[in-house]
Order: C-alpha cells, then sequence, then structure tokens
C-alpha cells in the first residue's frame, strides 16, 4: 500500500468516526426527547442547535482551511470531537442539549469541509466523484453501525455509553490523520469566496442545493422521528433497536452505492445525476406518511422475529427509507466532485465546499422549525409532503437554470 493509499484510509476513518456520531445522535435524539419532555418546538430546535452553529462557522473554518495548512486544523477538530462527545453525557435539561449539538455542529461542518477538500486535492479530476463515493461509503458504514450500537446500548444502559464508544473512536481518528496524513502546502490568499460567489457553475449549483437542503433536513430527520416518537405525538413509539433497523436502510443502501454512482458520474455527467437523484428523493419522501395505509392494505406482519411487536408500517417503511438512500447516492458524489471541481481549478477548496455547505445553511436551520410547527398544526405527514415537494421544485429549477446558462449539453459534459 502506497502512501497515497495511507491518507485516503485515515482520511476515511476520520469519516467514519463522524458518520458515527452523527447516526447515533439521529437516534437519540427522540429518546431524549421523551425523556426530557420536550415539546414539538424545543424537539425542532434539537436540530436547529446543530445547524445554526454550522451556518455560523462554515465561512471561518472555510477561509482558514484553504489559508492554512488543512491537517494542523483537522487534528484540532478531531481533538474538539472528544471533548464534545463527553459532553454528552453530562445533558440535563433541552437547553443543554441544544448547546450541546452547537457544538457538533462545529465539529461536523470543519471535519466534513477538511475532510472531503483533502480527498478532492488527493484525487485526479477523472476518479474524483469515484474517491469521494468511497469516503462518504465510510461515513455510512459508521453511520449503520452507529444507529445498531446506539440502540443496543440505548435499551441497555441508557445514554452514556453510546458517546463514550464516540470518544475512542475520534482519539482513533486523530492518530491516524496525525500519524498518515501529509502536511498541506496549498495556500490561497485573500478571500475566495468573492469569486465563488459570482462563479457560474457554483451559482447553477445553488440554485438547486438551497432548495434541496429543506426537503432534505426535514425527510431525514422526520423518518426518526415519525419511527420513535410516541403514538400519541402522532409517530410509531419504536424501540431504540427498531429505529435503528429503519435509519439504517438509507444508510446502508446510499454506503453500497456510493462509491458505484460516484465513478458512473465521472463517465456520464456528474449534473445529470444531480438531477435524477434529487428528483427520486422527492417522489420517494411524499410516499413515506403512506406506509401505514400500504402496510395494513397488504396485510404484513405486526411482529417479526428478534425485532418483536411492530406495526404493518414497518416494512414499507423499511424499503421507502432505503429507497432515499438510493436516490441520494446518486446526487452526492456528483454534487460534491462538481464542488471540487471548481476549487481545485484556483479558487480554493476548502472555500467551494464552504460555499457549498454555507448554502445548505438557511434550508437546514429553517426546515426543522418548520417541521415541528407542522407537525403540531397540521399533522406529521406535513414534514414530508413539503419536503419531497422542495426536492422537486430545486430539480426543476436546476434544469431551468443549467439549460438556460449552459446549454442542454451541460447535463452530460460537467
Amino acid at each position: 500500500m502506497d502512501s497515497d493509499d495511507l491518507q485516503f484510509y485515515a482520511l476515511y476513518v476520520s469519516r467514519f468516526a463522524g458518520g458515527f456520531g452523527f447516526s447515533a445522535l439521529a437516534l437519540l435524539l427522540p429518546k431524549y426527547a421523551n425523556a426530557l419532555d420536550a415539546s414539538g418546538l424545543m424537539l425542532g430546535l434539537f436540530y436547529t442547535g446543530f445547524t445554526a452553529t454550522q451556518a455560523l462557522v462554515v465561512v471561518p473554518l472555510a477561509w482558514a482551511g484553504d489559508r492554512y495548512d488543512k491537517r494542523a486544523i483537522f487534528v484540532g477538530l478531531l481533538a474538539f470531537g472528544v471533548a464534545v462527545s463527553v459532553a454528552f453525557t453530562l445533558v440535563e435539561s433541552s437547553w443543554q442539549l441544544v448547546a450541546v449539538r452547537g457544538g457538533q455542529g462545529v465539529l461536523a461542518t470543519g471535519m466534513g469541509l477538511l475532510s472531503l477538500s483533502l480527498v478532492g486535492e488527493l484525487a485526479s479530476p477523472g476518479t474524483r466523484a469515484n474517491y469521494i463515493g468511497k469516503a462518504n461509503a465510510w461515513r455510512f458504514a459508521a453511520s449503520l453501525l452507529g444507529f445498531a450500537a446506539a440502540g443496543v446500548l440505548f435499551d441497555r444502559y441508557g445514554f452514556e455509553p453510546v458517546f463514550y464508544v464516540l470518544a475512542a473512536l475520534f482519539v482513533a481518528a486523530f492518530a491516524a490523520v496525525w500519524l498518515l496524513l501529509d502536511a498541506d502546502d496549498t495556500r490561497i490568499r485573500g478571500f475566495p469566496f468573492s469569486d465563488l460567489a459570482v462563479n457560474r457553475r457554483i451559482l447553477t449549483l445553488t440554485s438547486f442545493r438551497a432548495q434541496y437542503a429543506v426537503a432534505v433536513t426535514l425527510v431525514r430527520s422526520w423518518v426518526s422521528v415519525f419511527a420513535g416518537l410516541a403514538v400519541a405525538q402522532g409517530g410509531l413509539a419504536y424501540s431504540g433497536a427498531v429505529v435503528a433497523v429503519v435509519l439504517s436502510a438509507e444508510k446502508f443502501t446510499n454506503m453500497l452505492c456510493q462509491p458505484y454512482t460516484g465513478g458512473l458520474s465521472d463517465r456520464y455527467g456528474r449534473s445529470l445525476f444531480v438531477a435524477v437523484g434529487g428528483a427520486a428523493y422527492g417522489v420517494v419522501a411524499l410516499a413515506v406518511p403512506f406506509t401505514p395505509a400500504v402496510g395494513s392494505a397488504l396485510g404484513l406482519p405486526s411482529a417479526l422475529p428478534v425485532l418483536g411487536a411492530l406495526s404493518p408500517a414497518f416494512l414499507p417503511l423499511l424499503v421507502a427509507n432505503g429507497l432515499l438512500g438510493v436516490a441520494d447516492s446518486l446526487r452526492e458524489p456528483a454534487s460534491m466532485a462538481l464542488f471540487a471541481d471548481v476549487g481545485v481549478d484556483g479558487e480554493g477548496i476548502a472555500s467551494s465546499f464552504g460555499v457549498r455547505e454555507l448554502v445548505w445553511r438557511p434550508g437546514s436551520v429553517l426546515a426543522p422549525v418548520l417541521g415541528g410547527w407542522l407537525m403540531s398544526r397540521f399533522g406529521m405527514e406535513w414534514a414530508f409532503f413539503v419536503g419531497g415537494a422542495f426536492a422537486l421544485t430545486g430539480v426543476a429549477t436546476f434544469l431551468g437554470v443549467l439549460v438556460r446558462t449552459h446549454g442542454r449539453r451541460a447535463l452530460t459534459e460537467w
């Protein structure tokens, strides 16, 4: 194994640690809501505490990544990850959870920007989406393990052991990056965001991504809520282990598909894969609220071996979440590679990914609060209806801007 392979694997380990933490919290947030007796609005703030801090730190972290040594900053973030993991074990109130989730938002943003920037720099232009897909596959593998471990550990021992495992993973990632990753010697002077803000490709991608952020944040967040929240509040009240199985379906299909779909988008056109994946995600999202009716109509079992008593909605919900993972595997590596292409060409790759994150932030910050309001006012199903609609309008806007600005051939040439 040569030195470049070792550097990729160091970055893959860091993606693994971050993926484990994100998935564990996705599983445990409904449990925190039950334990802390949180209202629907407070449940939305659990998500907004994470996304709001992400919005605040994107620009400074991306600028620092292009201006200084990405590896040194990355090592510091991994050390911060250990501290955040321990802090979760000390939470005793809803507002404390919101605050610690803010720290997790800083960590997730920095790790995402810097790990993907380093992968994009190490990969060649013709393999960039493929390597990004591989890095994402490691993150999804960690998500699967995170769901399983968090579900089992929570049901048996409570919250704390989950975060001790997470802290250990960040220690391992810290060691891998420290020992295997070369120092980054690229330096971008000035403020790259100024040029990137008027880049034609970035603006075209933004027309889709700003709307799609609302779709994904609503749907991903509320699949977990739908599966785990109490029946009296409109959920299915599944146990931690069952919720873990449901949420793992999206991660599993995404993990399997991304290296392959990333390679296909390198060959056949990344913009095409962004459009097809986004449209498929919207259609599947609209179907999620109907999974209980589908299960009842098909006479599906209300109990399964190992998992125990469930409801007829379980298998349709499992399939729907798996299809969401397939849809997003078409979009994600292609989208990331498109932003990396712009940054590697001299604009600043960390700042290019920073723009990608920044465009995502408004939708991801507002979507959880919107979801909480929709759930309280109209019912939980409206979080999925609105999320699916945003995905479809995002694709329509993207195709219109792409064809008008760059011509029809851009769909396969990008």
